[in-house]
């Protein structure tokens, strides 16, 4: 910058302020970089908690689906047949084969639940703390 200006007379007030121009710009693109990167952290926290919130609901229809099933083969005797798709494929069993495996199911996904639950609180959490270290304020949701 300074070579652009040919016939100008340098005094040391104009260099101090041109080095202190450069350094607000410089800082100015600094923040601009940091706001970027918070920014793209942000978003990164608000997909992850949108994966496991989708994972959550499916699980959680999944874990409905074979309440429902298990109210309704309970009070059936044991020897009815039922039919069970497994894999794709339409299997004929009878109520005191299926029963158990579909408690298992059942049990199996109201775990999966919980944990997926647990992870969803601790990466709120994260979110929350790491928004407070860096000063986040978010003005639309």
């Amino acid at each position: 910058m300074l070579e652009s200006i040919p016939f100008l007379i340098l005094r040391p007030t104009f260099i101090r302020a041109l080095c202190c121009v450069r350094w607000t710009m410089a800082q100015s693109q600094v923040s601009a970089k940091k706001q970027q990167e918070l920014q793209q952290q942000y978003t990164n926290f608000k997909n992850n908690l949108q994966q496991l919130a989708d994972r959550i609901g499916n699980v959680e229809q999944e874990t409905e689906e074979h309440k429902l099933v298990l109210e309704t083969l309970k009070p059936l005797p044991g020897e009815r047949k039922c039919f069970r798709m497994i894999n794709g494929v339409l299997v004929e069993r009878t109520v005191k084969d299926v029963l158990p495996a579909l408690q298992t199911n059942s049990d199996g996904l109201k775990r999966v639940l919980d944990e997926l639950v647990k992870q969803y609180k601790r990466q709120q959490e994260d979110m929350e703390k790491w928004k407070k270290k860096n000063n986040v304020q978010v003005v639309q949701q």
